[in-house]
């Protein structure tokens, strides 16, 4: 089905990470990601607070950053992981869905990081890689490894606000960003060594029955990653390589945000003071992007 051309959105540089920050460093993460290239770093996982500050994580030197409006950066805990993912809990915590722990929380106050999950039934994760809060408090986990299609056995995973886990899914291959619709009764997950969104239509009983391909993406160097929703239901998809589309509740491309600074625009959240600007983390660069959206995101969890 051929769809009208997307408006075109130009993104601007809002903060890029101080050079006091950045040492080049070969990192096994750079052994088994990067082709062995040095690194100083790799940005993922925006989320915003409610005072506005910015958190993102670095996977590569196990760092969580806060970025305050003015864009100025701060070390907000530092430790022996690979931070992939972060969302906030209404109740200030910050969860860390990390490659190597698990899931984990930090108090931002305090700088005290604690293991909330290290393995289920006594067996280690894949890769833990990202999360996203249902209202009610259930934390929504993609456990991706290095699966793909060689090896479709990715998960996903439901951490209920009662604090148990479930297996919602477990043959996907490489399961990364995802958030749920406006009715929360279906999840999209950003299946990137597929170049695919799948949609997990969530039943009465919890459980996932008929999950299907959203959307069928193509190009790019490597797939969609991190994704937002809006508040018409739209849903903005970071595509390493392309940028970031807009695709309106029915899947039809809608709006691309273009950047001409690197390729590797991996995770999106919204923020301002009217919620319609987009941050995007250039992880190559070490750079927040920012683009003006013309439909506001849908509040967070943290945000409330």
């Amino acid at each position: 089905m051929l769809f009208a051309p997307p408006e075109t959105i130009r993104a601007e540089v809002f903060t890029r990470l101080p050079d006091r920050f950045r040492a080049l460093v070969r990192t096994e993460w750079a052994d088994a990601n990067r082709g062995g290239a040095p690194v100083d770093s790799f940005l993922e996982g925006p989320s915003f607070a409610r005072d506005g500050t910015l958190y993102v994580v670095d996977i590569p030197f196990g760092r969580v950053f806060a970025i305050a409006p003015n864009g100025e950066w701060r070390v907000a805990a530092q430790y022996d992981g690979w931070p992939n993912g972060l969302k906030l809990h209404r109740d200030g915590r910050l969860f860390i869905a990390d490659y190597r722990q698990g899931l984990l929380t930090l108090d931002p106050a305090t700088g005290t990081l604690a293991p909330l999950l290290r393995t289920r039934h006594s067996e280690g994760f894949k890769g833990l890689n990202d999360l996203h809060f249902a209202t009610n408090g259930d934390l929504f986990l993609t456990d991706q490894g290095q699966t793909g299609l060689h090896d479709p056995t990715g998960r996903v995973y439901r951490y209920t606000a009662a604090g148990r886990l479930e297996q919602l899914i477990g043959t996907v291959p490489s399961p990364n960003g995802l958030v749920l619709n406006l009715a929360e009764n279906q999840l999209f997950v950003a299946v990137t060594r597929a170049n695919a969104v799948w949609r997990l239509p969530l039943m009465g009983d919890g459980s996932v029955s008929k999950a299907g391909l959203f959307l069928q993406l193509s190009g790019g160097n490597s797939g969609p990653d991190g994704m937002a929703l809006d508040a018409e239901g739209g849903l903005v998809v970071a595509h390493i390589g392309l940028g970031v589309w807009r695709f309106d509740a029915l899947g039809r491309p809608t709006h691309l945000i273009e950047t001409t600074l690197g390729g590797q625009c991996t995770n999106v959240a919204f923020g301002g003071p009217d919620n319609r600007d987009l941050f995007i983390t250039e992880s190559q660069s070490g750079t927040i992007l920012r683009a003006r959206l013309p439909v506001p995101g849908q509040r967070m969890f943290g945000q409330f």
